[in-house]
């Protein structure tokens, strides 16, 4: 999946910020992050319109959100605060979730919405990739 963000070098820090995987780091002009069994891409936003054929937009849209699971309940205040302490916004501290886990939500500096969740019915393996129940 790839992000547009109107910094790159800003965006490369958050996300290292928060402790994920960086890979491929000869790149140029774009940076890989390894999230279990998926690639992240930050690729700057013009770039990524002009390579699509559309037009430059502002602010990613909110009608989806991304998730990252994580191996423990008490891991989601922990990534949130992470993302708070690089620049990010809470849009939903953590708490209970009608469903069994616990999740929270923030905006990173872009303003792309993630939801930060544990689901005990989740399995991680040791690499962060996950395995969803039958």
């Amino acid at each position: 999946m790839t992000l547009g963000v109107a910094d790159l070098d800003r965006a490369i820090s958050f996300y290292e910020g928060l402790d994920w995987p960086r890979h491929v780091r000869s790149a140029q002009g774009v940076a890989f992050f390894q999230l279990g069994g998926l690639g992240l891409s930050l690729y700057p936003r013009a770039d990524l319109a002009k390579d699509a054929g559309v037009p430059l937009e502002s602010r990613p849209l909110q009608g989806f959100t991304l998730a990252y699971n994580t191996r423990c309940r008490d891991d989601v205040g922990k990534v949130l605060a992470q993302a708070v302490a690089l620049g990010g916004r809470i849009t939903r501290h953590a708490e209970d979730a009608v469903w069994g886990g616990h999740h929270g939500h923030f905006c990173d500096l872009d303003g792309f919405l993630w939801e930060v969740a544990w689901n005990p019915g989740f399995v991680l393996a040791d690499d962060g990739r996950l395995t969803l129940p039958p």
